[in-house]
């Protein structure tokens, strides 16, 4: 007959459970992002420097109205593009390289829990960041309109379209070349995605293959919400949806684990 002695505890063995699981991973990615130097340098330092810089010097003519009007919005969609894009894209792609994806892949944790913890990390994150470039924005004279929702909605939008296209390079490519590849393409649509010189700049037919990347979409609609005070800009959440569809599923379809 077994007794129990008071004040002792009975082992009780076993995994956690899913939800568990995906949270604690979820921690674990966030904070390594975090820790990473050079991570904090493109997915913090460099949007907050563009956003100061441009919105005190009168270098790029951002029309009418206050140049932080038109800048914020943009800069609040690079911070998206250089967390679900550049950044996860490298990561991911040397986690693949050096084995760590292959080791998660054999865990309790299935695959697409540790795709779902990695989309959390990149959520908080773009929190963090969300809240930085808004008080830096506010503190430059911002005057946001619109509403919150609908931004909330091209937010969610925009990282899923970036994400997806981040995974799949991460998937698909080499490390040494997803770290050029993500770097070049983040460096191409800074110029070219609306960010910071204004789509109307370039040529007509140039400008209509510029507005159908996802970063223009989400800066125009962005653009759009918070400096014009629109309603739901359908045009840009139709591309961002069409870009998250096809780059989630054939990240889902391409991606390489070893």
């Amino acid at each position: 007959m077994t007794t129990t002695v008071p004040g002792t505890y009975t082992p009780k063995p076993g995994g956690s459970g899913l939800p568990r699981m995906i949270a604690a991973q979820a921690v674990l990615e966030t904070k390594m992002l975090l820790r990473n130097g050079e991570q904090l340098l493109l997915t913090v330092v460099i949007p907050t420097l563009l956003l100061v810089l441009f919105s005190s010097v009168d270098i790029v003519d951002t029309g009418a109205g206050k140049a932080v009007d038109f800048l914020a919005p943009g800069i609040l969609a690079l911070a998206v593009m250089s967390t679900a894009f550049t950044g996860q894209a490298i990561a991911t792609g040397f986690e693949r390289r050096y084995g760590v994806l292959k080791r998660l892949a054999s865990s309790p944790l299935p695959r697409w829990g540790l795709m779902t913890a990695k989309t959390a990390s990149v959520l908080v994150t773009e929190i963090l960041q969300v809240l930085l470039v808004t008080v830096i924005a506010l503190a430059l004279g911002w005057s946001p309109q619109g509403n919150p929702l609908t931004v909330l909605l091209l937010l969610v939008l925009g990282t899923a379209a970036f994400s997806g296209l981040g995974l799949l390079m991460a998937g698909t490519l080499k490390a040494e070349a997803t770290l050029a590849a993500a770097n070049l393409v983040f460096l191409l649509l800074l110029v070219g995605g609306g960010v910071i010189v204004p789509l109307a700049k370039f040529p007509p037919a140039v400008r209509e293959v510029l507005g159908l990347l996802p970063i223009s979409a989400l800066s125009d609609g962005l653009r759009e919400v918070l400096r014009h005070g629109a309603g739901l800009p359908w045009a840009d959440l139709g591309i961002l949806t069409a870009w998250g569809v096809v780059g989630l599923a054939a990240a889902g379809r391409f991606f390489r684990w070893e």
